[in-house]
């Protein structure tokens, strides 16, 4: 690109004739039509109320409705036995898929325990997240090398976009929970770069990209499968160092004190965190025995068919994401079952759609946009055609807690246990409707007891492969 010099005559010219091509074409803005659209605003007083609110005031808290407010509470017809204590606070981070994870997991084992409080550490499956994520980017890379992908492509593109984001999927967390354990809390407290990942995550992704090059430049020379598993060796090591600095490096056995409800002084351990979970927590919560079901209504896309994501994943043997699509409806009703047996459901959503942040209410009717701005957002288009228009994607995970039925059985709305502390909602829970759902709610993760037989079967189907980039892919 030219950044200075050449012929100012030339310069000029060129300029000129952009100006005559922009106002010769009928869909440039002329001054013609400013002026009527500056006439139409300020013709309407309503407007001018508007602009004068809107400058001052968040918009969409101007355009919260009143009504909604006034008909939401927190009363529910079933709700979990107990919740848990305390309220999670995933802070700066993108690790809500492992808070409200740990929150579902914790409930039976307090249970369990007799305990009233209690929270397993997300900084050490953070952590792993970390060391796998990066060794699983790593081994992408070969992968689409082998495959002849360009690194300009759409796919490498993308894979280099974030090589190490904070979020994930259910089958991620199976992969690190059977894998690496679990631990309390109390063993393996945060770090700032827990609670802060963003420069932690600038420079993991500044190694990975320079690894990519490496990797790339090995390939080219047709190395042995030694060598190449040899260089992300010596490179992980590198990682190993820079994530441990960062989060510290969990004990590879710990001991756990702790009182009961009872107050009676209570151990485990010495054990390894995959023993304490193999023992203590399984039993109680096997994440292998949940499903994740899915609602995507697009065209393209086909009910009671599974799907998996090009890419997509943790660690390098584990798992896939696996996807079963199911109408929302169903989605819906095998949550209101889970939830009457007293078992909570960790689910996935657009949180930020419909949403008063402070009142912690999911509402379609919770903002009236149209009523300031004489246009709708967000709802104008389907589900679906979000979905295809980029307008919406799963971005949060949290829990299910309660849920209230209408006179038919159907859901009217759910009780939510959110992972950002207690200054949001009722002391950190919101309210959503089931409507809301419909259109904002897009996996949740069911017991296999709850799930119809029929449903189950569709596991066994040989998955449908989407693209990377595709907006199911995307990570809570």
């Amino acid at each position: 690109m030219q950044t200075g010099g050449g012929d100012p005559a030339t310069s000029a010219k060129h300029h000129v004739c952009e100006s005559n091509t922009t106002t010769s074409n009928p869909n440039a803005i002329t001054p013609q039509k400013l002026e009527k659209w500056r006439k139409d605003f300020y013709s309407e007083p309503k407007n001018i109320l508007a602009q004068n609110v809107c400058s001052r005031v968040d918009p969409f808290d101007v355009c919260l409705s009143r009504k909604s407010l006034e008909n939401t509470n927190h009363i529910f017809t079933y709700k979990v036995e107990s919740e848990g204590k305390p309220i999670t606070n995933q802070k700066s981070s993108g690790r809500c898929w492992l808070f409200a994870a740990l929150n579902c997991i914790r409930l039976p084992f307090m249970k369990s325990l007799n305990i009233d409080e209690f929270e397993f550490s997300q900084g050490y499956l953070f952590y792993w997240d970390k060391i796998e994520r990066c060794n699983y980017f790593l081994n992408n890379i070969v992968k689409t090398a082998r495959r002849n992908e360009v690194v300009d492509g759409r796919l490498v593109s993308f894979l280099l976009n974030d090589p190490t984001s904070d979020g994930g999927q259910w089958d991620m967390l199976v992969n690190l929970i059977t894998k690496h354990g679990l631990m309390p809390k109390k063993c393996f407290p945060e770090t700032y770069s827990c609670e802060a990942s963003m420069r932690m995550n600038a420079i993991l992704k500044s190694k990975l990209r320079e690894y990519a090059k490496v990797l790339r430049d090995l390939l080219a020379k047709n190395p042995t499968e030694e060598e190449v598993s040899q260089k992300i060796e010596d490179m992980m090591a590198s990682i190993y160092k820079i994530v441990g600095i960062c989060l510290g490096i969990p004990s590879e056995r710990f001991t756990w004190e702790y009182y009961d409800k009872s107050k009676a002084y209570k151990s485990i351990g010495p054990v390894t965190p995959l023993e304490f979970y193999e023992k203590y927590v399984r039993d109680v919560f096997n994440v292998e025995n949940k499903v994740c079901l899915v609602n995507d209504p697009r065209p393209s896309s086909y009910y009671d068919q599974t799907y998996t994501v090009d890419c997509l994943g943790n660690v390098v043997g584990g798992r896939p994401v696996l996807y079963n699509n199911q109408p929302v409806e169903k989605l819906l009703q095998l949550v209101a079952e889970s939830l009457k047996a007293g078992e909570a459901v960790w689910f996935g959503c657009e949180v930020s759609k419909r949403f008063a942040s402070k009142q912690g209410i999911e509402d379609l009717n919770v903002h009236d946009f149209k009523l300031v701005f004489d246009v709708d957002i967000q709802t104008p288009l389907s589900k679906a055609d979000r979905l295809i228009f980029g307008e919406s994607a799963m971005t949060h995970a949290m829990l299910f807690t309660a849920v209230s039925l209408d006179e038919n059985g159907e859901v009217k709305k759910l009780r939510v246990e959110n992972s950002w502390g207690e200054d949001r909602g009722e002391k950190g829970y919101l309210v959503m409707t089931a409507e809301w759902f419909k259109e904002f709610g897009f996996e949740v993760v069911i017991d296999k007891s709850f799930v119809p037989p029929e449903i189950l079967k569709v596991f066994d189907m040989e998955p449908i492969v989407l693209p990377a980039w595709d907006p199911m892919g995307t990570l809570a």
